[in-house]
């Protein structure tokens, strides 16, 4: 894991991403706080992953960092 400040970053959220979400039942709030407060995961040269754990699911953010901008290419549901 490592600590990373996302404010110098601008976040772009992918359209297949957010129809990707919104299939697995995980709502925008959900989104925002898994970015905002889960868990960084690096892998890779430039790809991160936010993770954060719900009562029943986790909630995984598949990330790309181009420059200062976070670029949200997928979001999972693991049960």
């Amino acid at each position: 894991m490592i600590s990373m400040d996302i404010s110098q970053f601008e976040i772009e959220i992918k359209r297949h991403a957010f129809i990707r979400a919104t299939e697995r039942g995980i709502t925008p709030d959900m989104m925002e706080a898994t970015i905002k407060g889960g868990t960084v995961k690096q892998f890779g040269k430039n790809k991160v992953k936010f993770i954060k754990r719900y009562k029943h699911f986790t909630v995984i953010c598949v990330d790309e960092i181009i420059g200062h901008r976070i670029k949200i290419v997928t979001i999972e549901k693991k049960v």
